[in-house]
């Protein structure tokens, strides 16, 4: 049998150019599109692309009180990378041991003169007043992409006081850093319409809101400079046009909290444009707007076409709770993705990751989902071709 199995190899080698259409018991099979889900299970989902290489950092995905990456090449098919950032490095200084195991959330990673500066967002450990929320949002920097990302200080980026998540960095071409995030909603009730409503419905008696602020950068993201300035803040007014949609797990009566949050800062033909999510992320009506500004630090104004990302159930697709993007590109640089997570019926409560194009268009933004049927590659991937 051994010798008889070697001569047939041998024949294989020798007539391997003529012979690939005689061997139909090893068929190949051209992989030209994808669908969503993607297949890995992440919260906030963030792309870094560096030497021909995608990144993919988020919230979850198996992660032991830090974050994990996963590669790929065409941003459709996912390998994993390991644990790339852990809570105890020699600068850590968050608290593993508060609530929600130390809150280690929503990742983004930014590589600079060949270093790669992770921010996320985690329970700090100084907390005197033992509030429940404490997060503050930390800076940690490796040499690699894959890590390990070690802490740049025994703290926080900076305390403005009041728990704060979801930190997300632009680079503008004057060559400032901005950070932007969002101020809890934890002991932040605001007054509004919204909250009359909900007290005269006896929904809630009070409703907390979180709100988008965006802070200049020191150079080496040791601090900031200056002080921080509000950029998007759920409306008021009842009738605000932005108020129906932003308000949806209030007058779900899912929770007493109005969000923005997860916000994503891009700029295209002299227009800043900042995505965001609104509602209870873990609900079915989590979704994304955006809003556009000549400066980076605002003034803001909300689209009239949002949201531009949210469930799809009510046109009989099977996607809710869609949210917390970030924005990719394809390899040949063509096509640009909002990159995203959401739940669908078959995944449960479990975030996934879906991607999908968007165009950005004489100042409007549209995403083309959210979708679960096949789509093709993004441009510039390689057609995957693999044996049975």
């Amino acid at each position: 049998m051994k010798r008889s199995t070697l001569l047939i190899l041998c024949f294989v080698t020798i007539f391997d150019g003529i012979s690939l259409a005689q061997t139909p018991q090893n068929p190949t099979t051209t992989k030209a599109t994808f669908s969503n889900p993607l297949p890995v299970q992440f919260g906030d989902p963030y792309i870094l692309r560096t030497q021909n290489t995608y990144y993919m950092y988020g919230t979850g995905g198996g992660a032991k009180k830090g974050f994990v990456t996963y590669s790929s090449k065409d941003m459709v098919n996912w390998k994993p990378e390991g644990q790339v950032y852990f809570h105890d490095n020699k600068n850590g200084w968050s608290d593993p041991k508060a609530a929600w195991g130390g809150a280690y959330w929503a990742p983004e990673v930014y590589e600079v003169k060949r270093k790669y500066y992770l921010f996320y967002s985690a329970q700090w450990k100084v907390n005197p007043t033992r509030e429940l929320e404490n997060f503050r949002i930390g800076v940690a920097v490796a040499d690699k992409p894959t890590g390990p990302f070690i802490d740049i200080a025994e703290q926080p980026v900076f305390d403005p006081g009041y728990p704060i998540i979801d930190a997300n960095v632009f680079f503008d071409t004057d060559g400032k850093a901005y950070l932007y995030y969002s101020r809890c909603c934890y002991k932040h009730p605001v007054e509004s319409e919204v909250a009359d409503l909900a007290r005269k419905k006896g929904w809630f008696e009070e409703i907390e809101e979180s709100w988008v602020y965006g802070v200049e950068l020191k150079p080496d993201f040791s601090g900031v400079i200056g002080e921080p300035v509000l950029i998007l803040r759920p409306p008021v007014s009842l009738s605000n046009k932005q108020a129906e949609w932003e308000s949806r797990s209030v007058t779900a009566q899912e929770v007493n909290r109005r969000w923005t949050e997860g916000s994503v800062t891009f700029k295209k033909d002299g227009t800043y444009y900042m995505m965001y999510s609104a509602n209870h992320f873990g609900g079915q009506n989590y979704a994304v707007g955006y809003a556009t500004a000549k400066l980076p630090l605002g003034p803001f104004k909300k689209a009239t076409n949002n949201p531009i990302l949210q469930k799809n159930t009510e046109k009989g697709g099977s996607v809710t709770g869609t949210g917390h993007n970030s924005i990719a590109y394809s390899p040949d640089g063509r096509e640009m993705f909002c990159v995203y997570h959401a739940r669908t019926a078959k995944t449960g409560d479990e975030r996934v990751v879906c991607i999908d194009r968007m165009e950005v268009k004489n100042g409007t933004i549209t995403v083309l989902g959210p979708t679960t049927t096949p789509q093709k590659l993004p441009s510039g991937a390689a057609v995957a071709v693999s044996g049975k």
